[in-house]
C-alpha cells in the first residue's frame, strides 16, 4: 500500500520558489555559461588583440 501522506521535508506547493532554484536549472546555467565566455571572449579581444 502506498502512503500518501505528506512528509515535513517536502515543501508544499503554495510556497514560491526564489532565484536560487531558477540557477539551479541546468539549461539556464549553460545559457549563462556560453553567454559569459562569449563576453568574456570579447573582452579579451578587445584587451589584447587591438
Amino acid at each position: 500500500m502506498l502512503d500518501t501522506t505528506q512528509s515535513e521535508a517536502t515543501p508544499s506547493q503554495d510556497e514560491p520558489r526564489g532565484c536560487l532554484f531558477a540557477l539551479s536549472q541546468p539549461p539556464l546555467m549553460i545559457f549563462l555559461a556560453v553567454i559569459g565566455s562569449l563576453l568574456l571572449m570579447a573582452a579579451l579581444h578587445d584587451l589584447l588583440l587591438l
